[in-house]
């Protein structure tokens, strides 16, 4: 092929100055420039008649690291021995020595994963804390790797010879590692508040709604993987009245006369007197026993469990579908113990496991449940409601259920939670030919025995969740109510819902008092406000708040705002979202954004955190769009039955129409640089959406599912699972739902670069459904990456990897959306 010479000419030109780019590139010398000492706080002397240095004492790290909580404070000024000391800027310091110690602060902000190298001139003996972490140097140079956030710098210095000669000076590794010095107390949110700030854990109100006991859990650098968790006992007032000190208590129940808290501590049952705080030890040797409840002020009913000897046998003969769960044939039992004398006696006995229900003393009924049969090979397995007559030991059969999730006491009657197919599709409320998603909690009344059932919530779109009794058989439940759990009253003689005013989108834990003013004690979160603890005055409607972490854990802390999203789909059904919109957000620019989604049987949920931190990945610089498609609870009987046997042909086009109206309107996200990401079934769906659009320019799915029929015969609850989500269907009677909505049966129309997360000790998911993914794609060499996560389950809970596994999503994000690999490659190009 000939060129005409203007094209030559201009080629050769292109060359040359490609060359010289490609120079200039390879000899960027990283050039170190001294920080702005106006934008550096000084503080000191601290202790100036110190006689000897922390780091002259075998215990200089201890003293050094229990100032560091006040030195990183974000206050103007604290006292030292007596002495009040105020933070000044670095510049206006004239001194050439000073006794005790001094510190250094600043904040360094970063917009991207940024590199370099940090040198402290001037001080011979100090330590530098990045985040509270204390980093390791050279010769008083460190190496920095800092991801999109703000980063707080402190220096100790205990050694200075001449305070004019201190400078710090910062080297880039490239030119694209800048970073911006402040003393500003405002902060973008990081992850390390997100999971380690204070949580209420465990929560308990007393009967009379007198005293009430929390547990409050934070992480920290130090603990690391290890919670820290404080329990204590409060009265009304809000006044400390006991704080657990030798171990951390578990099953915290009061006896209804009110005069004993009882709880388990280190396998011995404990109670607690009210009045003078004298424990007594109630039972020992309780290994496998939980569940404790009073059935009066001097007996309580538990579960108790008895796992077979473990052997060392080299086969394992499987004797049913749920064999392959570890627990399978560990077998529970009800028992009843009475506090005076620490006798226990059994209340149900063989093969099969019995879970306590509920307890009427008045009747002297104990509610229990059972399996109609052990190992069952079903999808829908039975179970059978049983009450116990402990006068006469008679045990009456109230029903068998192929879909049943608890039974409470109404009196005489029982309320049971099940799907709309209880007794017959006594709930349903569904055009005739569709399949009901028994996922979708419903309510009933049984009565006359369990021979008759009144659906109470068939014109009620929530899913009934947890239920609660009042003493007058009205019933306190939490629910799903599209993407919000809220809590409702069901009065039982008006036979109508009630939403209660908690001021919250999630209600998390909740805790009732017996008394006729009944009042609730509650935590949760809104999609924009860390956890809240609230008590809750039921006649009135009203609540007051008792503890808030957002003053001690998220003061000046910059946070995203919220918007609604909604849209109506092709089916003329509105589709219900959220969109995240970082704070800052110059609108005059493209920015990069995320799509979520879940598009199993449950909404993807407004708690401030979790697994997913949507406000997080917003301060990273990414628009957040949370879609809610068809298929979930929370939105009545019809919405969620689309679930049943689609495996994603509504929930795919849902993400897709919802994605193309969310760009429609947010014009200033950039079209070219949409991720989506979903984990479980949406790790499926990220798959299986790969197979159908380009609209995404990545996509991350962790724990999904490629192979519908791996996952159904694989899986420890696959098969239990796809009682629902493909009901009547088998791979020998419809392979084509089996084989056709596989992602790994269309991997070759992928064209979406993907990144597969696993566990590789999921027993929900099987890791194999990402090897199969990652195989697949391998071959047709598609752009594929995929990380194991070590001893990890089907999700992520420990702090290490927490922390892993939300850099590596928004580092792999970072490199596809905003063509900055820096962060990526510094995780991974080196294993």
């Amino acid at each position: 092929m000939k060129f005409s010479a203007p094209w030559c000419y201009q080629n050769k030109l292109f060359k040359y100055a490609a060359a010289l780019l490609t120079l200039s590139s390879l000899s960027f010398a990283a050039i170190a420039a001294p920080l702005d000492k106006s934008k550096i706080q000084f503080i000191g002397p601290l202790a100036e008649d110190m006689q000897l240095k922390p780091f002259q004492t075998p215990h200089g790290s201890a003293i050094i690291n229990n100032l560091l909580p006040q030195l990183q404070a974000d206050t103007d000024s604290f006292s030292v021995f007596g002495k009040k000391q105020n933070w000044q800027p670095f510049n206006k310091i004239n001194a050439l020595t000073l006794g005790g110690l001094q510190a250094l602060k600043f904040n360094i902000e970063t917009t991207r994963f940024t590199q370099g190298t940090l040198t402290l001139k001037g001080i011979e003996q100090g330590q530098l804390f990045i985040n509270g972490e204390l980093q390791t140097g050279d010769k008083n140079s460190y190496k920095l790797a800092l991801n999109n956030s703000t980063h707080t710098v402190l220096i100790v210095a205990q050694q200075v010879t001449n305070w004019h000669d201190v400078t710090l000076d910062f080297a880039p590794k490239s030119e694209v590692d800048k970073i911006t010095l402040s003393t500003s107390h405002i902060k973008r949110l990081s992850a390390k508040q997100m999971f380690d700030a204070p949580t209420i854990s465990q929560l308990s109100l007393a009967p009379n709604a007198k005293q009430y006991v929390t547990t409050t859990r934070t992480y920290s650098d130090k603990t690391q993987n290890q919670a820290n968790t404080v329990t204590v006992l409060k009265d009304s007032d809000n006044q400390t009245l006991y704080r657990f000190e030798a171990g951390q208590p578990s099953n915290i129940i009061w006896s209804p006369d009110n005069q004993y808290l009882v709880y388990l501590l280190n396998g011995e049952l404990k109670q607690l007197n009210r009045k003078n705080f004298s424990i007594k030890t109630l039972a020992n040797d309780l290994e496998g026993a939980n569940g404790f409840t009073f059935y009066n002020d001097t007996s309580l009913l538990f579960s108790w469990s008895k796992s077979p000897e473990s052997t060392n046998s080299l086969t394992k003969h499987y004797k049913g579908l749920q064999d392959r769960w570890s627990y399978a044939r560990s077998i529970s039992q009800i028992y009843m113990l009475d506090t005076k004398s620490g006798l226990t006696k059994a209340l149900s006995q063989g093969p099969l496991s019995y879970s306590l229900e509920d307890s009427n003393s008045n009747r002297g009924k104990v509610l229990m449940s059972r399996p109609v049969m052990a190992m069952q090979a079903s999808t829908h397995p039975e179970t059978e409601l049983v009450e116990l007559d402990l006068k006469s030991n008679k045990l009456s059969s109230l029903g068998k259920f192929k879909t049943f999730n608890l039974a409470k006491y109404a009196n005489k009657d029982v309320y049971v939670v099940a799907g709309p197919d209880f007794k017959n599709g006594a709930g349903r409320a569904l055009p005739k030919a569709m399949l009901a998603n028994n996922y979708d909690g419903q309510l009933y009344l049984l009565t006359e025995s369990g021979k008759n059932v009144k659906a109470l919530s068939k014109q009620f779109d929530p899913a009934i969740g947890q239920l609660h009794v009042l003493e007058n058989g009205d019933a306190l439940i939490k629910v799903t109510e599209q993407d919000t759990q809220p809590l409702y009253l069901f009065d039982l003689s008006k036979q109508r819902f009630k939403k209660l005013n908690t001021g919250l989108d999630i209600v998390e834990q909740f805790s009732y008092s017996h008394d006729r003013n009944t009042e609730i004690l509650l935590s949760g979160t809104n999609a924009l406000a860390p956890q809240q603890l609230k008590r809750l005055n039921v006649s009135k409607n009203k609540t007051d708040l008792i503890w808030d972490s957002k003053p001690s854990s998220y003061a000046n802390t910059r946070l995203p705002t919220l918007e609604e999203f909604n849209f109506k789909n092709k089916h003329g059904v509105e589709i219900t979202g959220r969109v995240y919109i970082p704070s800052n957000l110059d609108k005059t620019k493209k920015h990069p954004a995320l799509v979520y989604y879940y598009g199993g049987t449950s909404p993807v949920t407004r708690g401030f955190t979790g697994r997913y931190p949507f406000n997080l990945w917003a301060e990273n610089g990414y628009v957040v769009y949370v879609v809610q498609p068809t298929g979930a609870t929370g939105f009545g009987q019809k919405f969620s039955a689309q679930h049943v046997n689609a495996w994603g042909d509504y929930t795919a086009d849902d993400i897709i129409e919802g994605t193309q109206a969310f760009l429609k309107k947010y014009n200033y996200v950039d079209s070219e640089k949409v991720g989506n990401l979903g984990a479980s079934y949406g790790g499926f769906m990220t798959m299986l959406l790969a197979t159908k659009t380009d609209i995404f320019s990545a996509s991350i799915a962790h724990a999904g599912i490629s192979n519908i029929t791996s996952y159904w015969g694989e899986g420890w609850w696959g098969y239990l699972y796809s009682g629902e989500a493909s009901k009547n269907s088998f791979p020998w009677n419809n392979p084509e739902l089996y084989s056709q909505h596989s992602p790994v049966f269309h991997a070759d129309k992928v064209t979406t670069p993907m990144l597969l997360l696993h566990g590789d000790s999921d027993t929900n998911v099987p890791v194999g459904e990402s090897l199969t993914m990652y195989t697949a794609l391998k071959l047709l060499n598609k752009d594929v990456e995929l990380i194991e996560y070590k001893g990890a389950d089907h999700q992520i809970f420990a702090r290490d990897k927490r922390f892993d596994w939300w850099n590596t999503m928004l580092a792999y994000f970072d490199k596809k959306l905003k063509n900055e690999p820096q962060w990526w490659d510094s995780m991974y190009k080196n294993d």
